[in-house]
C-alpha cells in the first residue's frame, strides 16, 4: 500500500512507494490464474490462525475451533475461531505487503506448520473486492480488545480499537463486499463450490450458510479423505479409494495405487488410467498441502514416464510457490518424486507376480509406458518384457510366445521395413519383430538378458533374400532379356532386378530398400551434382558404394510368368515399371515425386496398351 513519506535529504534513503492498484493488476495477471483463488487465500489465512491457536491451546477438545463461511450475493464473509490480531499485529501484518505473521517472533521455527508464508494474500481480495473489512480479537492476551482493520482499493487503510464486546470470542471475521464485475466469483452458489473444491481435505470443520432461514449450515468438508479413514476390510477400503478417484477424475480407475510417505507426511493415491494416452501427454495431479488444495496439474510430482496414472496426494513438507498453484522445485520435491516413481515400480511388480489378469489389462492400455520404464529400469525389464505384446510375424505376441517359436528372433529397424518384409518372411518361416516403434528395437536386443538361450540379430536384406528360392538355370535365361530390360528402366531409382520363387505366390514382387540405403543413395546423388574437386572425389567414392534396393519377381505368380515372357521392349519396361510401384505402394513407405510420376505414367500406359490391342 501507498504510505506518505517525508521528504529526505540528498543521499539519504529513501522506502519503496507502492501502487496498489497496479499491484493487484499484477497479482490477478501473473501470479494467480483466476480471481476465484481469493477464496483460498481466505481459507488458508484462517486454518493457518486455527493452527496457531491450537498451538497455544493444545488441550482444547478435537472440533473446538473452526471456519465458517457466509456469502448471501450481497457479502462475503470467513470467519475462523483462530489466534486473532493485536492492533499491533495489524498494523505489522495488514499494512505491510510481504509481511507475514508466520515470519512473526516466536513462531518462525514453527513456519512448516502453515500453509500460507509470504504475506501477499489477503491482497487477493482485492481481485473481487474494492474493500476488505477484518474485526479481529487476539487469543495470547486476555481481555484483549477487538480491532477492526480496513482496507480500500486506492491504497489507503483505517484501524480502529473497538470494545470485546464487538467480538466476544478471539479470531478473526473478514468480510468482503463484491464489486459488480464479480459476480460470477461471489455468488452463494459458486462461494460453497469453492470452498469445497480448495477445503474438502481440510483438518478443521468448515461450514458455510447463505442465510436463507430455516436452511441449516452445510458442512464444506463432513468426511476426512479416504486414506485417513478406518475400514472393515481390505476390499471396502479399496472400493472406497477407487469411488474417490472415480469422483475426483470422472473416471473408473483400472486400479487405486495407495501413496504413504511418512516421512514428508504425504498420504494419496494414484489412480491407473482405464485406457491409454499419448506418449509423453503429462496429466495434471491434484496436490493438496496441509488440507488444502494447491493445484489439480501440478505435473512435476511424478516422472515424465508415469503418465498412466493420475494422483490426488496431500502432504505436509512440500512447499508451495508464492502462488500457492504449484510446488517449489526444490530437494524435497525431487526425493518425493523419486520415492513416488518406487510406488508405481512396486505395484507393477507386484500385479506382474500375484496378479496376472490385471497385469494384461494393464499392459493392454498402457504398455508403451511400460516399454518406456522397462529401458531405464533394468528389474521391470526382467518382470514384464516377456508379457508385453510386439508386431511381428506371426501376429501381436508377446516376446516370450515368440521366443519359443523361433530361436533367432530378427528385428527390423523402421516400421515400413517390416511391411515390406513380412508375408514373404512368415512364408519363409523367419521370426520378425516390427522395430520400427518407439522404445521396440531396443528392448528386443534386451531379450537375451531375460531368455539366454534365445538370439536376437537386425535383419539384414541378404538374410531374407537367402531365404528366397532361386529359379532353375533355363527359367533365368528365358528371362534374362526381361530382366535387363527391367535394370535399365528402373536404374533411375537405383534398383537391381532379381527372379526369385517365394511364397506367398500372391505376391508378385519384393521392394527390398531400407531407410539406409536410400538415405546413401541421397548422399550419391549429390554426388552426382557435384563437378571436380576434392569433395566430389569424397562423395564419389560413397556413390560407388552406395546400396541398390533391389526388386525380386515371384516366378510363382502368374503375373510375372506373363511379364517376363513380354517380348515387345517398350511394354517390358511399362511392365517393370508397374511392377516396381505396385511393390513401393506395399512398402507403405512414402513415395518420392519420381516413384509417384512412375506409378501413374506406367498404369496409363498400360491401358492405352490394352485399349490398342482390344480395337
Amino acid at each position: 500500500m501507498t504510505l506518505p513519506r517525508p521528504a529526505s535529504p540528498d543521499g539519504a534513503d529513501r522506502a519503496f512507494q507502492v501502487d496498489l492498484r497496479g499491484l493487484v493488476d499484477l497479482l490477478s495477471h501473473h501470479l494467480y490464474s483466476s480471481p476465484r483463488v481469493y477464496l483460498r487465500e481466505l481459507l488458508q489465512n484462517a486454518v493457518d490462525a486455527l493452527t496457531a491457536r491450537r498451538g497455544l491451546e493444545p488441550d482444547a477438545p478435537e472440533g473446538a475451533f473452526g471456519i465458517r463461511l457466509f456469502a448471501d450475493g450481497s457479502v462475503v464473509r470467513v470467519e475462523d475461531d483462530g489466534v486473532g490480531l493485536s492492533e499491533a499485529d495489524v498494523h505489522t501484518f495488514l499494512a505491510t505487503i510481504g509481511r507475514s505473521s508466520k515470519r512473526a517472533d516466536g513462531i518462525a521455527e514453527q513456519r512448516g506448520d502453515f500453509i500460507g508464508q509470504f504475506g501477499i494474500g489477503l491482497l487477493s481480495c482485492f481481485l473481487v473486492a474494492d474493500e476488505i473489512h477484518v474485526l479481529s480479537r487476539s487469543a495470547r492476551t486476555p481481555d484483549a480488545p477487538a480491532v477492526e482493520w480496513r482496507g480500500h482499493g486506492d491504497g489507503s487503510y483505517s484501524v480502529r480499537t473497538l470494545p470485546a464486546s464487538a467480538r466476544p470470542r478471539p479470531g478473526t471475521t473478514v468480510t468482503l463486499t463484491p464489486r459488480s464485475d464479480a459476480g460470477e466469483w461471489t455468488r452463494p452458489a459458486q462461494v460453497q463450490a469453492l470452498a469445497r473444491h480448495f477445503g474438502s481435505l481440510l483438518r478443521h470443520p468448515v461450514a458455510f450458510s447463505d442465510g436463507t432461514a430455516g436452511v441449516p449450515t452445510v458442512s464444506v468438508n463432513p468426511e476426512p479423505a479416504p486414506w485417513a479413514r478406518t475400514f472393515p476390510t481390505p476390499g471396502s477400503r479399496a472400493r472406497a479409494l477407487a469411488a474417490y478417484g472415480e469422483e475426483v477424475f470422472g473416471f473408473a480407475p483400472l486400479d487405486t495405487i495407495e501413496l504413504d510417505l511418512p516421512a514428508v507426511g504425504l498420504k494419496g493415491i494414484a489412480c491407473v488410467l482405464p485406457e491409454a494416452v499419448p506418449a509423453g501427454r503429462r496429466h495434471g495431479h491434484r496436490v493438496h498441502v496441509k488440507g488444502m488444495l494447491l493445484s489439480e496439474q501440478a505435473d512435476e510430482i511424478l516422472p515424465e514416464w508415469a503418465f498412466f496414472v493420475r494422483c490426488v496426494i496431500d502432504a505436509e513438507s512440500l512447499r508451495p510457490t508464492a502462488s500457492r498453484e504449484s510446488l517449489y522445485g526444490d530437494d524435497t520435491l525431487a526425493a518425493v518424486r523419486d520415492a513416488l516413481a518406487e510406488r508405481l515400480r512396486a505395484w507393477i511388480a507386484r500385479a506382474a507376480a500375484s496378479d496376472p489378469e490385471l497385469l494384461g489389462r494393464f499392459l493392454q492400455a498402457h504398455h508403451l509406458a511400460v516399454k518406456s520404464l522397462a529401458v531405464h529400469d533394468d528389474e521391470i525389464l526382467r518382470l514384464l518384457l516377456p508379457w508385453l505384446p510386439f508386431e511381428t510375424t506371426d501376429g501381436h505376441t508377446t516376446l516370450d510366445e515368440f521366443a519359443r517359436t523361433h530361436r533367432t528372433v530378427l528385428v527390423t529397424s523402421s516400421v515400413e521395413e517390416f511391411r515390406q518384409v513380412a508375408a514373404i518372411a512368415s512364408a519363409a518361416g523367419l521370426g520378425v519383430v516390427n522395430g520400427g516403434y518407439t522404445y521396440d528395437r531396443e528392448l528386443v536386443h534386451r531379450l537375451p538378458e531375460i531368455r539366454p538361450e534365445a538370439s536376437v540379430a537386425d535383419l539384414d536384406p541378404a538374410t531374407l533374400t537367402a531365404h528366397l528360392d532361386p529359379v532353375d538355370r533355363e527359367t533365368e535365361l528365358a528371362a534374362s532379356a526381361y530382366l535387363a530390360l527391367a535394370r535399365d528402366a528402373l536404374a533411375v531409382f537405383d534398383c537391381d532386378v532379381a527372379l526369385r520363387t517365394f511364397h506367398p505366390a500372391s505376391a508378385p514382387a519384393l521392394l527390398v530398400d531400407s531407410r539406409e540405403a536410400r538415405h546413401e543413395r541421397t548422399r550419391s546423388q549429390l554426388a552426382r551434382e557435384q563437378e571436380g574437386g576434392l569433395w566430389g572425389d569424397i562423395l564419389g567414392a560413397l556413390r560407388q558404394e552406395a546400396p541398390r534396393a533391389q526388386l525380386i519377381l515371384n516366378q510363382l505368380n502368374p503375373l510375372v510368368r506373363t511379364a517376363v515372357a513380354i517380348d515387345e521392349p517398350e511394354l517390358a519396361r511399362t511392365s517393370a515399371e508397374a511392377l516396381y510401384g505396385q511393390a513401393a505402394l506395399l512398402s507403405r513407405r512414402p513415395l518420392r515425386p519420381a516413384e509417384s510420376s512412375l506409378i501413374n505414367r506406367s498404369f496409363l500406359d498400360l491401358l492405352a496398351h490394352a485399349l490398342r490391342k482390344d480395337s
